[in-house]
């Protein structure tokens, strides 16, 4: 779990291939996903990116969190678990 990477503030524009060109110059990234409303299907603004390893995780979290797309900051975390 630690290689996998919560992402906020996302540009409502912004899909899974976006997604993975931003963060694919940090590391091997093995899945890039926004997360979409079931019924709309558009973007909630936020989505998960999971590394190949741990080092290219941290350093995606330092590079990224803050970085400015398409006018929005956005945040960069590791993921947490999902609740029961």
């Amino acid at each position: 779990m630690k290689n996998k990477l919560f992402v906020g503030s996302l540009p409502w524009a912004t899909d899974d291939a976006a997604l993975m060109e931003i963060f694919s110059k940090f590391g091997e990234v093995t899945s890039a996903r926004v997360v979409t409303d079931r019924e709309s299907g558009r973007s909630r603004g936020f989505g998960f990116v999971e590394y190949a390893d741990d080092a290219a995780a941290q350093a995606a979290i330092e590079g990224a969190d803050g970085m400015m797309i398409e006018g929005r900051a956005i945040s960069v975390s590791l993921a947490r678990p999902k609740a029961e």
